[in-house]
């Protein structure tokens, strides 16, 4: 049997990474309204890869039934518009079943979190992927990686057993790390995310990344689309000058170990009256005095 071509799934990789909000009501359930018109003003500003479930959706946070709904959702309305790359994780069988949902719901491909796990080994993580994969050997899968110690030949072994492994989101603060690392697993045999959105885009394109993940795009879809167009044409004066626009913004997202990452993407959506700015614990609402700050560095984005 041959496998499956990957050719689109590898294209939608290489390109802005959208991480949706999941929007909720006065009461703590899904705003599926916001949460439509949130998904149908991205696709409409030019957004084609989506990721339900990531951590600026508040994967952590939403119950297993939640993580459907808002995967089924974003399925129904990305359908010919866009891929859907829907996040993943927690302990393996959960994973497994999330991912197998995912597939039904017509996801494209799967991203694998981090495992959140006190004694995470090397081979552990390995095994973990594999059996994700194995279970969904249509779907795309891309390996989430925030710990710096994992190596580079431990995703080229994983690559060489799981030719569904397509991609990687890297979000380990350091360019250097991070070139090695995709050098040692194979540089043309994944595709290269730079996981930590805007902030990090330049450096890490300038290293091999093809792709970055957004929590901007919520607000600005436009910015991030025209940060993507300078880094492929290797016009850096322009992608910098743009970084300079948002880096406060993204700076404010990524401060104390990002406790505010999404509750500043959700201050921002508020002020432009597209949802609440209502988030679930451990994440909490932005103080009053920085809510008039985001809405200031945000008023002169056009969005």
């Amino acid at each position: 049997m041959s496998s499956p071509d990957f050719t689109a799934q590898r294209d939608a990789l290489a390109d802005v990474v959208a991480i949706p909000v999941t929007p909720f009501t006065a009461d703590d359930t899904l705003d599926t309204a916001a949460h439509r018109a949130l998904l149908n003003r991205l696709l409409a500003s030019g957004i084609r890869t989506l990721t339900p479930n990531g951590n600026t959706g508040e994967f952590y946070a939403l119950s297993p039934q939640e993580r459907m709904a808002v995967t089924e959702l974003t399925c129904d309305e990305a359908a010919g518009r866009a891929s859907v790359l829907a996040g993943v994780g927690l302990d393996l069988p959960t994973a497994i079943a999330s991912a197998e949902q995912a597939r039904a719901a017509g996801a494209q491909m799967v991203m694998v979190h981090q495992p959140v796990h006190p004694y995470v080994s090397q081979d552990g993580w390995g095994d973990y992927h594999r059996a994700i994969a194995d279970a969904v050997p249509e779907l795309g899968v891309i390996p989430y990686v925030r710990n710096p110690r994992l190596s580079g030949q431990l995703l080229a072994r994983l690559g060489a057993l799981c030719p569904n492994v397509i991609g990687v989101k890297y979000a380990v603060s350091d360019a250097t790390r991070f070139a090695a690392f995709a050098r040692d697993a194979g540089l043309e045999r994944f595709v290269w995310i730079a996981g930590l959105a805007e902030l990090y885009a330049p450096s890490y394109f300038a290293v091999g990344a093809t792709g970055f993940t957004s929590g901007l795009a919520n607000v600005a879809p436009s910015l991030s689309l025209e940060l993507l167009a300078d880094l492929r044409a290797g016009d850096w004066p322009a992608a910098m000058k743009l970084w300079e626009r948002i880096r406060l913004f993204e700076e404010l997202r990524a401060a104390q170990q990002s406790a505010d990452n999404v509750a500043v993407v959700k201050e921002a959506l508020a002020a432009l009256g597209l949802c609440r700015r209502d988030i679930r614990p451990p994440s909490h609402e932005l103080p009053q005095e920085q809510r008039a700050l985001v809405a200031d560095l945000i008023s002169g984005w056009g969005t």
